[in-house]
Protein backbone atom coordinates (compact mmCIF):
# COMPACT_ATOMS: atom_id res chain seq x y z
CA UNK A 1 0.00 0.00 0.00
CA UNK A 2 1.38 3.44 -1.02
CA UNK A 3 1.90 5.87 1.87
CA UNK A 4 0.07 8.79 1.50
CA UNK A 5 2.01 12.28 1.03
CA UNK A 6 1.78 15.97 1.11
CA UNK A 7 0.54 15.94 -2.27
CA UNK A 8 -2.24 13.98 -1.64
CA UNK A 9 -3.20 15.70 1.47
CA UNK A 10 -2.74 18.97 -0.44
CA UNK A 11 -5.24 17.47 -3.07
CA UNK A 12 -7.93 16.25 -0.76
CA UNK A 13 -8.05 19.64 1.44
CA UNK A 14 -7.67 22.28 -1.97
CA UNK A 15 -5.02 23.83 -0.63
CA UNK A 16 -1.31 23.73 -1.60
CA UNK A 17 1.65 21.94 -0.53
CA UNK A 18 3.27 25.04 1.32
CA UNK A 19 0.03 25.57 3.46
CA UNK A 20 -0.11 21.26 4.12
CA UNK A 21 4.02 21.79 5.30
CA UNK A 22 2.74 25.61 7.31
CA UNK A 23 0.12 23.38 9.20
CA UNK A 24 2.39 20.01 9.57
CA UNK A 25 5.03 22.04 10.95
CA UNK A 26 2.77 24.70 12.77
CA UNK A 27 3.78 27.86 11.32
CA UNK A 28 2.03 30.67 11.30
CA UNK A 29 -0.18 32.31 8.76
CA UNK A 30 -3.01 29.34 7.95
CA UNK A 31 -6.23 30.81 8.45
CA UNK A 32 -7.98 28.32 11.26
CA UNK A 33 -10.68 27.04 9.29
CA UNK A 34 -8.21 26.10 6.35
CA UNK A 35 -6.00 24.55 9.04
CA UNK A 36 -8.57 22.68 10.02
CA UNK A 37 -9.45 21.07 6.92
CA UNK A 38 -5.60 20.27 5.73
CA UNK A 39 -5.99 18.59 9.05
CA UNK A 40 -8.69 16.60 8.62
CA UNK A 41 -7.00 15.52 5.37
CA UNK A 42 -4.12 14.37 7.06
CA UNK A 43 -6.54 12.27 9.80
CA UNK A 44 -8.50 10.88 6.60
CA UNK A 45 -5.53 9.64 4.65
CA UNK A 46 -3.18 8.52 7.65
CA UNK A 47 -0.45 10.96 6.40
CA UNK A 48 2.48 11.40 8.80
CA UNK A 49 5.63 13.54 8.05
CA UNK A 50 8.55 11.51 6.87
CA UNK A 51 11.35 12.78 9.48
CA UNK A 52 14.07 10.62 8.02
CA UNK A 53 12.93 11.80 4.28
CA UNK A 54 16.14 13.64 3.51
CA UNK A 55 18.34 11.70 4.80
CA UNK A 56 16.76 8.67 2.23
CA UNK A 57 17.05 7.51 -1.37
CA UNK A 58 13.55 5.32 -2.29
CA UNK A 59 13.60 1.97 -1.08
CA UNK A 60 17.02 2.55 1.47
CA UNK A 61 16.98 1.44 5.37
CA UNK A 62 17.35 3.87 7.70
CA UNK A 63 19.64 1.39 9.75
CA UNK A 64 17.26 1.64 12.73
CA UNK A 65 14.92 -1.28 14.69
CA UNK A 66 12.06 0.49 16.99
CA UNK A 67 11.23 -1.70 20.85
CA UNK A 68 8.42 -0.47 22.51
CA UNK A 69 8.22 -2.27 25.85
CA UNK A 70 5.90 -2.03 29.14
CA UNK A 71 9.18 -0.36 31.05
CA UNK A 72 12.80 -0.10 29.88
CA UNK A 73 13.31 -0.02 33.82
CA UNK A 74 12.43 -3.27 34.66
CA UNK A 75 15.55 -5.90 34.82
CA UNK A 76 13.10 -8.44 32.50
CA UNK A 77 12.54 -6.26 29.58
CA UNK A 78 16.55 -5.00 30.08
CA UNK A 79 17.40 -8.36 29.31
CA UNK A 80 15.59 -8.25 26.71
CA UNK A 81 16.22 -5.50 25.12
CA UNK A 82 19.63 -6.34 25.33
CA UNK A 83 19.61 -9.08 23.57
CA UNK A 84 17.61 -7.53 20.89
CA UNK A 85 20.90 -4.93 20.49
CA UNK A 86 23.22 -8.00 20.28
CA UNK A 87 21.23 -9.22 17.22
CA UNK A 88 21.11 -5.70 15.58
CA UNK A 89 24.57 -4.60 16.01
CA UNK A 90 25.58 -7.84 14.21
CA UNK A 91 22.85 -6.84 11.67
CA UNK A 92 24.44 -2.94 11.08
CA UNK A 93 21.31 -1.68 12.67
CA UNK A 94 20.32 0.32 15.59
CA UNK A 95 17.83 0.22 18.43
CA UNK A 96 15.99 2.89 19.99
CA UNK A 97 12.67 1.95 22.92
CA UNK A 98 9.99 3.16 24.55
CA UNK A 99 7.99 2.52 27.39
CA UNK A 100 4.45 2.05 26.96
CA UNK A 101 3.86 1.95 30.87
CA UNK A 102 1.24 -0.30 30.17
CA UNK A 103 -1.16 2.40 28.57
CA UNK A 104 -2.66 1.43 25.12
CA UNK A 105 -2.59 5.37 23.60
CA UNK A 106 1.29 5.53 24.49
CA UNK A 107 2.15 2.16 22.59
CA UNK A 108 0.36 3.37 19.75
CA UNK A 109 1.70 7.00 20.11
CA UNK A 110 5.40 5.35 20.16
CA UNK A 111 5.32 2.87 17.66
CA UNK A 112 4.05 5.49 15.29
CA UNK A 113 6.22 7.24 15.98
CA UNK A 114 8.90 4.58 15.26
CA UNK A 115 7.33 4.57 11.91
CA UNK A 116 7.10 8.24 11.32
CA UNK A 117 11.47 7.90 11.35
CA UNK A 118 11.05 4.88 9.19
CA UNK A 119 12.27 2.72 11.33
CA UNK A 120 13.12 -1.01 9.67
CA UNK A 121 10.90 -2.75 11.37
CA UNK A 122 9.17 -2.99 14.88
CA UNK A 123 9.21 -5.27 18.32
CA UNK A 124 6.40 -4.45 20.53
CA UNK A 125 5.18 -5.72 23.88
CA UNK A 126 1.53 -4.74 23.68
CA UNK A 127 -0.60 -3.28 26.27
CA UNK A 128 -3.80 -3.07 24.51
CA UNK A 129 -6.11 -5.34 22.35
CA UNK A 130 -6.08 -2.73 19.19
CA UNK A 131 -3.70 -2.79 16.77
CA UNK A 132 -5.44 -1.98 13.60
CA UNK A 133 -3.38 1.06 13.51
CA UNK A 134 -0.22 -0.99 12.18
CA UNK A 135 -2.02 -2.54 9.00
CA UNK A 136 -1.11 0.70 6.92
CA UNK A 137 2.34 0.00 8.18
CA UNK A 138 2.56 -3.73 7.77
CA UNK A 139 0.92 -3.56 4.11
CA UNK A 140 3.26 -1.04 3.24
CA UNK A 141 6.13 -3.67 4.80
CA UNK A 142 7.32 -2.46 7.55
CA UNK A 143 7.70 -5.92 9.80
CA UNK A 144 5.76 -5.79 13.02
CA UNK A 145 6.94 -9.08 15.98
CA UNK A 146 4.87 -8.77 18.63
CA UNK A 147 6.61 -10.24 21.94
CA UNK A 148 5.63 -11.43 25.54
CA UNK A 149 1.92 -11.23 24.49
CA UNK A 150 0.27 -11.47 21.40
CA UNK A 151 -1.61 -8.84 19.37
CA UNK A 152 -5.26 -8.38 20.07
CA UNK A 153 -7.17 -7.92 16.54
CA UNK A 154 -4.21 -8.70 13.86
CA UNK A 155 -2.55 -11.62 12.66
CA UNK A 156 1.62 -11.51 13.12
CA UNK A 157 4.53 -12.83 14.37
CA UNK A 158 4.46 -13.72 17.86
CA UNK A 159 6.83 -14.80 20.49
CA UNK A 160 5.81 -15.74 23.94
CA UNK A 161 7.33 -18.09 26.67
CA UNK A 162 4.83 -21.04 28.06
CA UNK A 163 3.23 -18.97 30.88
CA UNK A 164 0.44 -21.63 31.47
CA UNK A 165 2.61 -24.58 31.50
CA UNK A 166 5.18 -22.34 34.20
CA UNK A 167 2.29 -21.70 36.62
CA UNK A 168 1.14 -25.03 36.72
CA UNK A 169 4.38 -26.46 37.37
CA UNK A 170 4.66 -24.19 40.23
CA UNK A 171 1.62 -25.53 41.77
CA UNK A 172 2.12 -28.75 41.03
CA UNK A 173 5.77 -28.19 42.91
CA UNK A 174 4.02 -26.89 45.61
CA UNK A 175 1.73 -29.63 46.40
CA UNK A 176 4.49 -32.47 46.05
CA UNK A 177 5.54 -31.03 49.11
CA UNK A 178 2.42 -31.21 50.81
CA UNK A 179 0.38 -27.85 50.46
CA UNK A 180 -3.25 -28.24 49.83
CA UNK A 181 -4.13 -24.51 49.98
CA UNK A 182 -2.08 -22.70 47.50
CA UNK A 183 -3.04 -18.78 46.83
CA UNK A 184 -2.28 -17.09 43.75
CA UNK A 185 -1.29 -13.41 43.68
CA UNK A 186 -1.54 -12.36 39.82
CA UNK A 187 -1.24 -8.83 37.79
CA UNK A 188 -4.54 -7.57 36.42
CA UNK A 189 -6.60 -10.35 34.63
CA UNK A 190 -6.82 -7.80 30.94
CA UNK A 191 -3.24 -8.41 30.69
CA UNK A 192 -2.38 -11.53 28.75
CA UNK A 193 0.76 -12.99 30.53
CA UNK A 194 -1.50 -12.21 33.94
CA UNK A 195 -4.61 -14.10 32.58
CA UNK A 196 -2.48 -17.36 30.81
CA UNK A 197 -0.88 -17.91 34.64
CA UNK A 198 -4.17 -17.74 36.28
CA UNK A 199 -5.03 -20.40 33.95
CA UNK A 200 -1.82 -22.11 34.43
CA UNK A 201 -2.37 -22.22 38.34
CA UNK A 202 -6.32 -23.13 38.29
CA UNK A 203 -4.66 -26.50 35.61
CA UNK A 204 -1.91 -26.90 38.41
CA UNK A 205 -4.35 -27.20 40.97
CA UNK A 206 -6.45 -29.74 39.13
CA UNK A 207 -3.52 -32.15 38.32
CA UNK A 208 -2.84 -31.90 41.64
CA UNK A 209 -5.83 -32.89 42.61
CA UNK A 210 -6.55 -30.17 45.66
CA UNK A 211 -9.31 -28.07 43.91
CA UNK A 212 -9.29 -24.64 43.42
CA UNK A 213 -10.74 -22.25 46.05
CA UNK A 214 -11.22 -18.51 44.38
CA UNK A 215 -11.10 -17.14 47.64
CA UNK A 216 -7.14 -17.88 47.09
CA UNK A 217 -6.94 -15.56 44.27
CA UNK A 218 -6.00 -11.97 44.25
CA UNK A 219 -5.44 -10.53 40.92
CA UNK A 220 -4.14 -6.88 40.42
CA UNK A 221 -2.98 -4.48 39.40
CA UNK A 222 -0.60 -4.88 42.97
CA UNK A 223 1.77 -2.10 44.65
CA UNK A 224 3.52 -3.06 48.09
CA UNK A 225 0.50 -2.16 49.98
CA UNK A 226 -1.89 -4.06 48.00
CA UNK A 227 0.43 -7.30 48.16
CA UNK A 228 0.74 -7.14 51.94
CA UNK A 229 -2.91 -6.74 52.85
CA UNK A 230 -3.61 -9.83 50.32
CA UNK A 231 -1.05 -11.63 52.42
CA UNK A 232 -2.23 -10.56 55.75
CA UNK A 233 -5.84 -11.53 54.33
CA UNK A 234 -4.76 -15.36 52.93
CA UNK A 235 -2.72 -15.90 56.39
CA UNK A 236 -5.12 -15.27 58.93
CA UNK A 237 -8.29 -16.91 57.01
CA UNK A 238 -9.96 -19.10 58.93
CA UNK A 239 -8.24 -21.80 56.17
CA UNK A 240 -5.05 -19.52 55.79
CA UNK A 241 -3.25 -20.36 52.91
CA UNK A 242 0.50 -22.12 53.04
CA UNK A 243 2.06 -21.75 50.04
CA UNK A 244 1.63 -18.80 47.70
CA UNK A 245 2.74 -18.57 43.41
CA UNK A 246 3.23 -14.93 42.66
CA UNK A 247 2.56 -14.01 38.87
CA UNK A 248 5.64 -12.00 37.99
CA UNK A 249 9.12 -10.64 39.25
CA UNK A 250 7.53 -7.54 40.62
CA UNK A 251 4.88 -8.97 42.72
CA UNK A 252 7.81 -11.04 44.04
CA UNK A 253 9.64 -8.29 45.69
CA UNK A 254 6.84 -6.93 47.22
CA UNK A 255 5.42 -10.34 48.91
CA UNK A 256 9.07 -10.76 50.14
CA UNK A 257 8.94 -7.15 51.16
CA UNK A 258 5.43 -8.08 53.21
CA UNK A 259 6.70 -11.08 54.59
CA UNK A 260 10.23 -9.78 56.31
CA UNK A 261 10.82 -10.76 59.41
CA UNK A 262 7.79 -13.47 59.97
CA UNK A 263 7.85 -15.78 62.25
CA UNK A 264 6.36 -18.54 59.93
CA UNK A 265 5.85 -17.60 56.47
CA UNK A 266 4.18 -19.21 53.96
CA UNK A 267 6.32 -21.32 50.95
CA UNK A 268 7.01 -19.41 47.68
CA UNK A 269 7.45 -19.96 44.20
CA UNK A 270 7.68 -16.91 41.98
CA UNK A 271 7.34 -16.76 38.08
CA UNK A 272 10.21 -14.59 37.10
CA UNK A 273 13.61 -15.31 38.18
CA UNK A 274 15.33 -12.06 39.49
CA UNK A 275 18.94 -10.90 40.86
CA UNK A 276 19.91 -11.60 44.24
CA UNK A 277 16.60 -14.19 44.21
CA UNK A 278 19.57 -17.07 45.07
CA UNK A 279 21.27 -14.68 47.75
CA UNK A 280 18.31 -14.06 49.95
CA UNK A 281 17.47 -15.96 53.09
CA UNK A 282 15.72 -18.22 52.08
CA UNK A 283 16.52 -18.44 48.43
CA UNK A 284 13.51 -17.79 46.39
CA UNK A 285 12.51 -20.61 44.05
CA UNK A 286 11.18 -19.66 40.63
CA UNK A 287 9.76 -20.15 37.44
CA UNK A 288 12.56 -19.21 35.25
CA UNK A 289 12.47 -18.17 31.33
CA UNK A 290 15.11 -16.38 29.79
CA UNK A 291 14.75 -12.62 28.49
CA UNK A 292 17.66 -12.34 26.75
CA UNK A 293 16.53 -15.75 24.51
CA UNK A 294 13.00 -14.13 23.86
CA UNK A 295 14.58 -11.00 22.69
CA UNK A 296 16.66 -12.67 20.76
CA UNK A 297 13.65 -14.92 19.14
CA UNK A 298 12.16 -12.04 18.02
CA UNK A 299 14.81 -9.86 16.96
CA UNK A 300 16.03 -13.26 14.59
CA UNK A 301 12.17 -13.16 13.43
CA UNK A 302 12.06 -9.95 12.79
CA UNK A 303 15.23 -9.75 10.40
CA UNK A 304 14.32 -12.62 8.58
CA UNK A 305 11.32 -10.65 7.61
CA UNK A 306 13.51 -7.96 6.41
CA UNK A 307 15.67 -10.69 4.31
CA UNK A 308 12.61 -12.10 2.68
CA UNK A 309 11.10 -14.58 4.28
CA UNK A 310 7.71 -14.42 3.18
CA UNK A 311 5.93 -17.45 5.11
CA UNK A 312 2.64 -16.95 7.15
CA UNK A 313 3.00 -15.50 10.50
CA UNK A 314 4.95 -17.24 13.72
CA UNK A 315 3.83 -17.87 16.72
CA UNK A 316 6.70 -19.13 18.73
CA UNK A 317 6.52 -20.43 22.38
CA UNK A 318 9.93 -20.71 24.10
CA UNK A 319 10.27 -23.04 27.61
CA UNK A 320 10.41 -21.96 31.07
CA UNK A 321 12.25 -23.91 34.08
CA UNK A 322 11.49 -24.47 37.65
CA UNK A 323 14.50 -23.44 39.73
CA UNK A 324 14.10 -25.00 43.24
CA UNK A 325 16.41 -22.93 45.59
CA UNK A 326 14.35 -23.50 49.22
CA UNK A 327 11.15 -20.43 49.67
CA UNK A 328 9.27 -23.20 47.66
CA UNK A 329 10.66 -26.67 49.15
CA UNK A 330 8.79 -25.81 52.81
CA UNK A 331 6.73 -28.58 53.74
CA UNK A 332 3.14 -27.86 54.80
Amino acid sequence: MRRATMNDVARLAGVSIKTVSRVVNDEAGVHPATAERVLAAIDQLGFRRNLSARNLRRGSSTGTIGVVLEDVGNPFYSGVTRAVEEVARLRGRQVITGSSDEDPSRERELALEFCSRRVDGLLIVPAGLQHGYLVPEMRAGTPVVFLDRPAGDVVADTVLVDNIGGTAEAVLHLAAHGHRRIAFLGDSPDIFTANERLRGYREGCARAGIGLHESLVVMGPHDEDSVRRALHHLRRAAEPATAVVTGNNRITVHALRALAGAVRRPALVGFDDFELADLLTPPVTVIAHDARALGKAAADLLFARLDGDGAPPRRVVLPVRLVARGSGEVRA
